[in-house]
């Protein structure tokens, strides 16, 4: 508008010597000096009024300040400048490319990179950098955290039967232990992996089973059939490429089928108890066989007695025996003719003077 006003000016200027124009003279006012109407080609662009500074707002504040400070290198809007806006949105597009393209990745911890949905790279521990969203995503994956997933239940009502190698049905509850050992597999190898592992177990605790006994599975042999699976487990998800490490496997349940659960606990008991009298009798045995021992160590050392002194040794055994055998009966004494059944103590002592006077 500016320009159509200085352009009008200029044409204006040529008709300043015409005194006798439509408009009247060329005096100050446009006219003939006798207060007639202005000529309107000859009127100066009017400027708007610079604002005071009191009516400045506090952005127009900041940046007037702002080209001080640096010497007026910034443009000033309304003058050929640009808008405040465009600053602003610099602003804006230097933050989201700051922070988006640097990265933290904590000690146990591991960052996928993604570039428009194709993998790009892992992020190790540290500070590592990528091209900003959207070009770049950055997905952060805890690896040593354990993971469990729990197969089978407790519960009687529900069964997780499974064939043993004395074809023996035993209900089966046990715990899987994993983590994540590569990211890049983890994230683009398996579409569940929660599902796939507990395939995965399943199908190596039914090939464990199926070569031990009931007896082995329900007792101490446990703990050897979750190590076994677990190696199971590890040797398959390898070759599946999942990226995933078996921490361990936990049997928790492992009992008959509920239906003939009481059946078993009886046939249990009946088995206890009979291992039971057999370690009892077993204890006799050895008992009965120390004491003959000892007994033949004992007439061993009496035949070595009796070959240095027979008849004093016959002798010894006759009244050891009469004393062993006479004790545990009942006795019955009869008094025969000319038998005194007491001692007659003051008459022996008579006798004895009598023979030897003093």
């Amino acid at each position: 508008m500016s320009r159509i006003v200085r352009w009008g000016a200029r044409f204006g200027g040529l008709f300043n010597d015409n005194k006798g124009g439509p408009w009247g003279g060329g005096g100050s006012d446009g006219g003939d000096g006798s207060g007639g109407p202005r000529n309107p080609w000859g009127q100066q662009p009017k400027r708007r009024k610079p604002p005071t500074p009191g009516n400045l707002g506090s952005l127009d504040e900041f940046l007037k300040k702002s080209r001080e400070r640096f010497g007026d290198r910034f443009p000033t809007p309304g003058a050929g400048g640009k808008p405040y806006w465009l600053y602003g949105l610099a602003v804006v597009a230097l933050l989201w490319v700051l922070f988006t393209s640097f990265h933290v990745i904590g000690q146990q911890e591991r960052g996928v990179i993604t570039r428009f949905g194709r993998y790009a790279g892992t992020l190790q521990p540290g500070i590592g950098t990528t091209f900003p969203l959207p070009i770049d995503r950055v997905q952060t994956i805890d690896v040593s955290e354990i993971r469990p997933i729990d197969i089978g239940s407790a519960d009687p009502s529900s069964d997780n039967l499974i064939l043993t190698r004395d074809e023996n049905l035993v209900d089966m509850a046990y715990q899987v232990r994993w983590n994540i050992k590569d990211p890049e597999q983890f994230l683009f190898q398996m579409r569940d992996p929660e599902v796939t592992i507990g395939e995965v177990a399943q199908s190596a605790m039914r090939a464990v089973l199926a070569d031990v006994t009931l007896d082995e599975a329900i007792g101490q042999g446990r703990a050897d059939i979750g190590d076994r699976a677990s190696a199971i487990m590890q040797q398959v998800l390898d070759r599946y490429g999942t990226g995933v490490a078996i921490q361990g496997v936990s049997i928790k349940q492992s009992d008959p089928p509920a239906p003939v659960l009481n059946a078993f606990k009886e046939v249990s008991a009946a088995q206890q108890d009979a291992q039971s009298y057999i370690n009892q009798a077993r204890a006799y045995a050895l008992q009965l066989t120390a004491k003959a021992q000892g007994e033949a160590a004992a007439f061993d050392k009496v035949y070595v007695q009796y070959k240095l002194a027979p008849e004093v040794t016959r002798r010894r055994m006759y009244y050891e025996t009469m004393e062993d055998v006479l004790s545990k009966v009942d006795k019955t004494i009869i008094e025969a003719p000319g038998v005194t059944p007491y001692l007659p103590l003051p008459e022996v002592r008579g006798r004895a003077r009598e023979v030897n006077p003093q």
